[in-house]
């Protein structure tokens, strides 16, 4: 039998709240560990694979497809992880996990310079879009296209037009390299926002109408709010755009304070320190995930006033 409480609310209902507390934090505990057990799974998988894999390859159906399991190929776990504590070339020079750590601060700036240009850019194709019809019409073959054309091809020559525009600007090749991600960061964020602007009820537009509202005022109070829930994963896809084009574009235009520069040079190295290769490669993907906890943070953010029904 339910009991009322006298300040007239329902003991069942404060019954379930610590119940659904305690479910939040077991849930934060889970998130947490999922990282240290993952990397555990992906380690036990590598070194199960190097014992039971061919040496040299081996085909499936005529076609080569299992890759070589030999120490030069796919280092061992704990050789690539103790790499991060040792110098880098020398004795007094500095340790392999600093100067990773280094590079993938670096590029984790121009990254984050990169994802928070492509989502101005995006966001304001898609606002023209959403108001003119013919904008739409006109630009989104284009916007298409472009995702089409290979930054690597880019880069260099937008590395000369900085330097034909400004010397100053040419020799900032941190620069093209913000601008190559923004270049695949804003694609998602525009289709997207274009999506969520569109979602507002007409019913809702309606009553907007009935209020006199002017067209900024709906956009502010209706559309944008109605955007939140499509603008969530359009910055998960181009969070990860543009880490992907910063590190590439990196390797272009040859940024050697960057993450992607150091997997190059590492690459060159790799036949006789395989695991060095491995250590620079880590640093990309802490990059990656660092850059995907910071933008679910902010979705978190966008939608902390929404239901969860919503």
């Amino acid at each position: 039998m339910t009991v009322v409480l006298g300040a007239g609310v329902d003991e069942s209902v404060i019954s379930v709240l610590p119940a659904r507390g305690a479910q939040r934090k077991r849930r934060r505990g889970l998130r947490v560990l999922m990282f240290p057990i993952t990397f555990a799974i992906v380690a036990a998988l590598w070194e199960g694979y190097k014992v039971v894999g061919p040496q040299n390859g081996g085909k499936i159906l005529g076609w080569k497809l299992l890759p070589r399991a030999g120490s030069r190929e796919m280092p061992h776990v704990w050789d690539m992880v103790s790499r991060l504590t040792r110098p880098e070339n020398g004795p007094n020079s500095q340790t392999i996990g600093i100067v990773v750590a280094k590079a993938a601060f670096y590029s984790f700036r121009v990254a984050l310079l990169a994802f928070v240009l492509g989502v101005v850019i995006g966001m304001v194709l898609a606002i023209l879009m959403t108001r003119f019809k013919f904008f739409e019409r006109a630009l989104m073959p284009y916007l298409v296209i472009s995702q089409t054309v290979p930054i690597v091809g880019i880069a260099p020559v937008l590395v000369f037009i900085l330097a034909a525009w400004s010397r100053n600007l040419g020799d900032q090749k941190w620069i093209a390299a913000s601008l190559l991600g923004a270049f695949l960061a804003f694609f998602p964020i525009t289709i997207g926002g274009l999506r969520g602007l569109k979602s507002a009820s007409p019913e809702s537009i309606e009553l907007m109408d009935s209020y006199a509202a002017s067209w900024w005022m709906t956009l502010v109070k209706l559309r944008l709010p109605s955007a939140a829930p499509y603008l969530a994963p359009a910055m998960r896809v181009a969070g990860a755009a543009a880490v992907v084009g910063v590190v590439v574009s990196e390797i272009s235009v040859k940024i050697n304070q960057g993450i992607g520069e150091l997997v190059a040079l590492y690459g060159q190295q790799a036949t006789n320190d395989p695991a060095k290769l491995f250590t620079a490669v880590f640093g990309a993907a802490i990059l990656g995930l660092v850059m995907s906890a910071l933008v679910a943070s902010m979705e978190k953010l966008m939608l902390r006033s929404r239901p969860v029904t919503a």
